[in-house]
């Protein structure tokens, strides 16, 4: 049995259609979603995002951040950014990854912002050597 999935992000509706299951980069983690699931609110990070179709076919982007409802069988996922596994950089990605390794003396902010880039150029990293 499948359910509604709409993927949103501030530029464009991305997605709209019917899925098998979903498989989600919560913040603190992977997540799957299927039909008749608990109604669920989640935070989440930046990670592949996997779709599974009826007919088992394979949806894959890359997100960044945002947030996801699974409510009455209706998936909506509101998120930053969503890429193509094949527009990410896998060398760049791990360029950016030594390039962070060492952040030195920063204010809080900076240091945010370094663990946001630190986190994104790991997570790219993973989705693209997963496919």
């Amino acid at each position: 049995m499948a359910f509604q999935c709409t993927v949103v992000t501030p530029e464009a509706q991305i997605l709209d259609q019917q899925i098998a299951s979903a498989t989600l980069p919560a913040f603190d983690g992977m997540i799957g979603i299927e039909t008749s699931r608990a109604p669920i609110l989640l935070r989440l990070g930046a990670g592949k995002l996997s779709l599974r179709t009826e007919g088992k076919a394979e949806i894959v982007y890359f997100i960044e951040g945002g947030v996801a409802q699974m409510k009455d069988n209706k998936l909506t996922i509101l998120t930053d950014k969503a890429s193509s596994v094949s527009s990410l950089n896998l060398e760049q990605a791990r360029k950016d990854l030594v390039e962070l390794g060492n952040p030195g003396t920063m204010d809080e902010e900076k240091f945010a912002q370094h663990q946001k880039k630190l986190q994104r150029a790991s997570a790219v990293i993973r989705t693209v050597s997963s496919n």
